[in-house]
């Protein structure tokens, strides 16, 4: 079985980033990935993975770290990567690898540098206002939490779904990883929501 990824664990530092409160952090992290997602072009995207990798290292991101991440993504990085070089060319290619490079590890600075309590408890903070508006903070943030939870899990999933198709001589079939990664994913989300419901937290 693939290794398990554990992307994102808080590592204890005294760095400005794990100064910095959470807020400013947040908000540095959402105006990142709208400057990535809205701004098409080579040149920027190079500039947004340096300033992630800039961050990662005033951040003392742990090597390692960086790389287990983007193993984990690898098999993401590699399929579309392939789509848009057929559809869009090469050079949107790069442009869409450089970008969700630079996304992985803007936010694994962020996890790693912050406590997952921290953000949850900044989260219910911040939407407490809108709780006359029918919000429930608690449930926001535990949507969060088990977003944060999951991720690990589905890229182990990710990476076990390929070793198998490898070990059939299918490791060049995309669709032959690519169709009982999704199933798992979804089965995953169903269990999860199931265990949700019958704690009376999905009512």
């Amino acid at each position: 079985m693939s290794q398990l990824l554990l992307v994102g664990t808080y590592r204890p530092g005294h760095t400005v980033l794990h100064r910095l409160p959470v807020g400013p952090k947040v908000a540095a992290l959402a105006a990142f990935s709208l400057a990535v997602v809205l701004v098409r072009s080579l040149p920027a995207s190079a500039v947004c993975l340096a300033l992630a990798v800039a961050a990662a290292l005033v951040g003392h991101v742990a090597l390692g770290s960086v790389l287990r991440a983007l193993r984990g993504l690898a098999v993401l990085l590699v399929v579309i990567s392939a789509v848009q070089w057929w559809v869009n060319g090469l050079p949107r290619a790069v442009e869409t690898t450089l970008d969700l490079v630079g996304l992985a590890v803007a936010a694994l600075v962020l996890t790693s540098t912050t406590p997952v309590n921290a953000v949850l408890d900044a989260i219910v903070r911040w939407l407490r206002p809108l709780r006359r508006l029918g919000v429930d903070p608690e449930r926001v943030a535990l949507a969060f939490s088990l977003a944060i939870a999951a991720l690990p899990a589905t890229l182990a999933l990710a990476l076990e779904t390929r070793d198998a198709a490898r070990a059939r001589g299918l490791g060049r079939h995309p669709r032959a990883y690519l169709t009982p990664f999704v199933v798992r994913v979804v089965a995953r989300a169903h269990e999860t929501g199931d265990a949700l419901h019958a704690r009376g937290l999905g009512d």
